[in-house]
């Protein structure tokens, strides 16, 4: 959780590949707010698609304020939270699709010692404009470790259940470095595991967190 009074701002610019297609994708931009102990503020920031080869078309995606509130740790030393937001339509929408789109989060992590931990996230995903797949339900799994002081490395999961139609399941890995306790800059490479999935995503990310706003 991002402490009471402090405003994190994580960003990202990812290549995503599928078959003949290259799109671009950034800034991947979510802004946390600490309101409380327990509770953020957050808003997903459109990002801008474009082409960089092949075929796609272009455009934003939407903006998507949440609140997420911290109801851990459970018996077992597992720290859960819950999430709840929504795309409103504000982006392109042959690339997002209509209508507002509401969806829920479940993450969860444990430490497990010796610097290893585990942790995830199960997501649902709501399409009420969309005629056939009206729910994607994503869950994802990561186990990382840390290496010295100020970094670490991780290795993830991340299924797409869709209502209709197959699934597509993605492996993705990647590290990250803290250039200061409230500076990080991080990397990731994705591959997929069938032919709905991307064929490969990378992608770097840079976070900064101020604190004493409130």
């Amino acid at each position: 959780m991002v402490p009471a009074g402090s405003l994190q701002s994580e960003n990202g610019i990812d290549l995503t590949a599928r078959e003949n297609v290259r799109i671009v994708d950034g800034t991947a931009s979510r802004l946390r707010l600490g309101i409380a102990p327990c509770a953020e503020l957050l808003f997903d920031l459109p990002s801008y698609f474009i082409p960089a080869r092949g075929r796609a078309s272009p455009g934003f995606s939407n903006l998507a304020p949440a609140v997420k509130w911290q109801l851990g740790p459970l018996p077992g030393k597992i720290d859960l939270s819950l999430t709840a937001g929504a795309g409103l339509p504000t982006g392109t929408t042959r690339l997002t699709g209509p209508g507002t789109q509401p969806y829920v989060q479940l993450p969860w992590s444990r430490e497990l010692g010796g610097g290893w931990g585990v942790s995830g996230m199960l997501t649902a995903f709501f399409f009420p404009g969309r005629p056939r797949t009206s729910v994607t339900t994503e869950p994802t799994f990561v186990i990382e470790k840390e290496i010295g002081a100020r970094s670490d490395l991780f290795i993830e999961y991340v299924g797409d259940y869709p209502s209709r139609g197959g699934p597509s399941h993605l492996l993705n890995s990647g590290g990250a470095y803290r250039i200061t306790p409230k500076q990080q800059i991080d990397f990731h490479i994705g591959a997929g595991l069938n032919r709905a999935a991307p064929s490969y995503v990378i992608g770097v990310g840079y976070s900064i967190r101020f604190d004493g706003l409130f």
